[in-house]
């Protein structure tokens, strides 16, 4: 007997921002690592590749949450209004 209840536009916006959140944290963390990987290995512990990757990460997390907030923005979608529908 399980029954589905409308999720309100609260609870869905929550849901975005947790997984944007949980987005960020991980590809953040991601970036860190290689960064500290790239650094101690290849760069001589020099603290620019660290915060470089991290900012990759932190980019790429970003253009994620705004690709889940505004659908527009994902390439190759189009946004069909009603009037185009009825034709």
């Amino acid at each position: 007997m399980s029954t589905e209840k409308a999720s309100s536009s609260e609870n869905i916006v929550s849901q975005k921002y947790d997984r944007c959140l949980a987005d960020l944290l991980v590809k953040a963390g991601v970036g860190f690592s290689v960064g500290v990987v790239a650094s101690v290995i290849a760069f001589r512990r020099r603290t620019w590749p660290i915060a470089l990757s991290t900012g990759f990460g932190m980019g790429a997390a970003y253009a994620d949450c705004d690709r889940s907030f505004n659908p527009a923005r994902v390439s190759g979608t189009r946004i069909i209004s009603q009037t185009e529908e009825s034709k």
